[in-house]
């Protein structure tokens, strides 16, 4: 039986950790890095080449919110310089059309959108600030530019009954791939799953109108949905297998196989005093090379997490 593990096919690169949003359930770790610690846009190019050199077919630029960085266009430009499959995951906040359009001159294939609801009061209420008519805004210019769309609706327990709206909002809008994605309870929604936990019945009522959605617009728009672990029927690999499909690097260098492994308690990957080296960072904490995670895989061990008390809304600088 062969132990080999196969090279991730995506690059998940997290730009910076700042964001116009302050959603209760954000992914990015409790202690966020501000603007000083970030990778400069040289070493973000270098990654996107070396990623493509171990056969990473896609880069996907998120945060936080990729469009704070004010190089944004230099980074398009130089993940598609490597050969890569360019994504972008935003908020739509920080976008007008203008800049939109140089996105896509800059090489841009995709964009996700995401949306915290169908309404602007619970969409304000779960991200802390007016986004809603940004992000139909965003749908509009959108559908006047050759670029494929993802809406991606981050499913909590106070927008669980608005799937059908949320279905209808993706039929009038270009995209061809909707995801419901229940929130997954790592970070800071672990520290407010009480408030973000969906009941069984709630859950069960969204899946069967979300398979019936699949069978209705079955090739027309891809839909896709994620169910919270809790109610999952098994434990789901990390990230779909542990660094198997995709690697992630942080703001401020530090590779990673999968977007919880931060956090997870006594977890300790290998360092790499070269890729701290290369980088530049100014602080990385336990830094790895693309090459060196392989190792890590091997290494790491599962640990439980204790249970957090709710915290704040975050935000970074």
């Amino acid at each position: 039986m062969s132990t080999a593990i196969s090279n991730p096919l995506a690059l998940i690169a997290e730009l910076t950790h700042r964001c116009p949003l302050h959603c209760v359930y954000c992914s990015n770790p409790l202690e966020l890095q501000n603007r000083a610690n970030e990778l400069t846009t040289e070493t973000w190019s270098r990654i996107f080449r070396e990623a493509a050199e171990l056969g990473v077919l896609q880069a996907d630029l998120t945060g936080g919110e990729p469009l704070a960085r004010t190089d944004i266009l230099e980074l398009v430009r130089a993940a598609r310089a490597a050969g890569l499959y360019v994504n972008l995951i935003t908020s739509g906040m920080p976008l007008d059309e203008a800049r939109l359009a140089k996105l896509m001159e800059a090489g841009l294939d995709h964009l996700q959108l995401s949306f915290q609801g169908t309404t602007e009061e619970i969409a304000a209420d779960i991200s802390g600030t007016k986004s809603h008519a940004q992000k139909l805004r965003v749908l509009e210019w959108l559908k006047r530019v050759r670029v494929a769309v993802t809406l991606n609706f981050v499913i909590h327990r106070n927008n669980i009954d608005q799937i059908e709206q949320m279905l209808a909002l993706a039929e009038s809008s270009s995209t061809t791939r909707v995801e419901f994605a229940n929130v997954q309870y790592y970070g800071w929604a672990f520290a407010n799953r009480e408030r973000l936990l969906p009941t069984h019945a709630q859950l069960d009522r969204s899946i069967e109108t979300l398979k019936s959605a699949q069978e209705r617009l079955r090739g027309k728009i891809r839909v896709e949905y994620v169910v919270p672990d809790y109610y999952a029927k098994y434990p789901k690999p990390c990230m779909g297998g542990w660094g198997r499909k995709l690697m992630l690097i942080t703001p401020t260098g530090e590779a990673l196989p999968c977007h919880a492994a931060q956090i997870i308690p006594g977890l300790q990957l290998p360092p790499s005093k070269n890729f701290a080296a290369k980088t530049g960072c100014k602080n990385p904490a336990k830094p790895a090379t693309a090459a060196s995670k392989i190792s890590a895989v091997a290494a790491a061990k599962p640990c439980s997490s204790p249970a957090t008390q709710p915290l704040p809304i975050p935000s970074a600088r």
